[in-house]
């Protein structure tokens, strides 16, 4: 006895590449989202082992300079198209959860690395704070670069 197994028609195509782009990018934001949800005026019982003070600001090119708002000396310059985590969070703390332009403040950000081995990244103007480790140690690795790299002249 032969038994013939026959696919419906148009089995066996993937999916296509936007949609799995669409449904990771929709994931990523509702990560973000509900880490940036938390409690945010709650300070951590971990002591800080490191703090800065960072200004992220758009270049016309696509770069983003990083300056240490405290001294104004250039930290970082993120080349376009690179660093896609820092940037995403970036765009989440900018938002408020409407679907506005993408417009980033004029203020700091304060990153922080604490005792306990968490990397916050606080958005003090709105009271909202970010858990980094809480993406893995690659993309919370993306931040903690910030945190210690050394200034250059502006």
């Amino acid at each position: 006895m032969n038994i013939v197994l026959r696919m419906p028609q148009g089995a066996g195509r993937g999916v296509p590449f936007w949609a799995l782009a669409a449904a990771g990018s929709a994931m990523l934001a509702s990560i973000i989202a509900a880490a940036i949800g938390g409690s945010p005026t709650t300070m951590p019982s971990a002591s800080i082992q490191a703090d800065r003070l960072l200004r992220f600001d758009d270049r016309d090119n696509g770069s983003v300079l990083v300056t240490d708002a405290e001294t104004e000396k250039t930290v970082a310059v993120l080349a376009p198209g690179s660093n896609a985590f820092i940037r995403a969070v970036l765009r989440g703390l900018s938002h408020s959860g409407g679907h506005e332009e993408h417009v980033r403040p004029n203020h700091p950000f304060r990153l922080t690395a604490l005792s306990d081995g968490r990397l916050i990244l606080w958005d003090d103007a709105s009271q909202r704070r970010l858990d980094l480790e809480a993406f893995g140690s690659l993309n919370a690795g993306a931040f903690a670069k910030l945190l210690t790299a050394p200034e250059t002249a502006k």
